[in-house]
């Protein structure tokens, strides 16, 4: 496949592997893992997480991987530029079938964003609100300021535009410039707060039962959910679906080695995801808090646990916090900019337009969409059928069309794409001369064609069908 020569590429291996691992890494893995790791009973839940990454994360990664390079145009052409070039006329690679995937994925990406950019926003404001020691008291306190701040007509629009306005700024530099640069930045500088917050957290007097918690597993309550929920974070928390992998990876080089990449980049997203695991559970084991609060967890929860967990220290409570919600604004970025990057290469190639017009006309339809999803949280009545166009977007996309997605992009690569093609990707970074495949390899790759095109398909239907109730 002949890339363009006005297309634009990572500038390095490093920079390859911190931007695509900080597309991955968000709130789903500092925000989401842990209140599902609390709620599923740790350890079994980590250890069960860690074989599905393997097992289903990896594969769906490698696909997206394949697809984008070997592609090398937006979310919403590039399937269809694959099987324009194989040709076939199979029911998966009919000009209808990539097309609709492409332009799910872009659909994926613009919900996502909305109201991404909204969670996102909150994040800045409990920075503020850490510094200016507002998040001191019980948890009726918290929860009250919690409930009084996103009900509010202008405070969360006002945060929600201005960290789309921080990736902005980054995505119109362009790939190397912007995206890349950013992430060698961003990226040591979260694991840095990150490896921080978690020394803070293990020297709490009880730390030790969090960290039994997190490393301990005990299998006796687990279920059949438990594995469901277990491989439906790990698809989420890879970002798979969405058109964010195979943009970045429409920019990788024939050089690049996806297999060790996609290794790679998953081992990071799964570092961080337990690191702030062994961040949270120590502390809230400290002060007895249940691990397994859910959602609240991050905006309600964390802000009394830090309070109790440092109360003969405030001063050092007051540091901890803000740098667990700098951390999480972090994450939050390097997430929106990825998703951003998905919209900005579609408008700049589908509309031919100049990228600094494309990335603005992402982010002012961004700002617009993501301030309606704010003000559906209370301050107006947006709501379809008793939700809120926020809780919508939420469901829509991380219960339907992500996993529906990912389904479809199996079916694509395993069955509507030549094995030929498939092959040459897969092994281009391994052996760009051309010379003789060692044996090992050849399984590894034979595993491959089968995890795609018979269990993963199988796998993420059944998380879609768990999802509602029907398994």
């Amino acid at each position: 496949m002949k890339r363009t020569t006005e297309r634009s590429n990572f500038g390095s291996r490093l920079g390859i592997i911190l931007a695509t691992a900080g597309s991955a890494v968000g709130l789903g893995n500092v925000w989401r893992f842990p209140y599902m790791a609390g709620e599923n009973g740790g350890a079994a839940f980590i250890l069960v997480y860690i074989l599905c990454v393997l097992i289903l994360g990896i594969p769906c990664m490698m696909s997206e991987f394949i697809i984008g390079r070997r592609g090398a145009a937006n979310a919403s052409r590039v399937y269809v530029e694959v099987a324009a070039e194989d040709g076939r006329k199979s029911l998966f690679s009919r000009q209808i079938f990539p097309k609709f995937i492409g332009y799910m994925c872009i659909l994926t990406g613009f919900l996502i964003i909305s109201y991404y950019a909204v969670v996102s926003g909150w994040c800045l404001q409990y920075i503020y609100a850490s510094a200016a020691g507002q998040l001191q008291g019980d948890v009726d306190a918290v929860t009250k300021y919690f409930e009084e701040f996103s009900s509010s007509p202008t405070m969360p629009v006002i945060w929600t535009v201005a960290i789309l306005v921080m990736s902005h700024l980054i995505i119109c530099r362009g790939v190397r410039g912007g995206i890349e640069k950013a992430s060698k930045l961003l990226m040591p500088l979260l694991f840095v707060l990150l490896l921080m917050l978690v020394g803070a957290s293990c020297l709490l007097p009880g730390a030790e039962k969090g960290i039994s918690f997190l490393f301990k597993p005990d299998f006796s309550n687990f279920n059949s959910s438990v594995f469901l929920g277990a491989l439906g974070q790990a698809f989420y928390s890879l970002s798979i679906g969405m058109g964010a992998l195979c943009t970045y990876a429409s920019y990788f080089s024939r050089k690049t080695n996806l297999v060790s990449s996609a290794v790679q980049i998953s081992l990071v997203d799964t570092m961080v995801a337990i690191l702030a695991g062994l961040m949270i559970f120590p502390a809230a084991f400290s002060v007895g808090v249940n691990p397994g609060s859910g959602p609240s967890l991050v905006f309600i929860t964390l802000p009394n646990v830090f309070s109790q967990a440092f109360a003969s220290m405030p001063a050092v409570g007051w540091v901890v916090a803000l740098l667990f919600y700098m951390l999480l604004s972090l994450a939050a970025l390097t997430s929106l900019m990825s998703l951003h990057e998905v919209l900005t290469a579609f408008c700049v190639e589908e509309l031919h337009v100049s990228r600094n017009r494309g990335t603005l006309i992402v982010t002012v339809l961004a700002c617009i969409v993501g301030a309606f999803c704010s003000l559906s949280l209370g301050a107006a009545d947006l709501s379809i059928a008793g939700r809120s166009l926020f809780d919508i977007f939420d469901f829509v996309t991380g219960q339907i069309l992500l996993p529906v997605g990912g389904f479809l992009t199996c079916l694509f690569l395993g069955w509507g794409v030549s094995k030929r093609i498939v092959r040459d990707e897969f092994f281009a970074g391994y052996h760009p001369d051309g010379t003789p495949i060692p044996l090992h390899r050849r399984i590894l790759f034979q595993t491959y064609y089968f995890f795609i095109r018979v269990f993963c398909p199988i796998a993420i239907a059944a998380v879609f069908l768990n999802q509602f109730n029907l398994i």
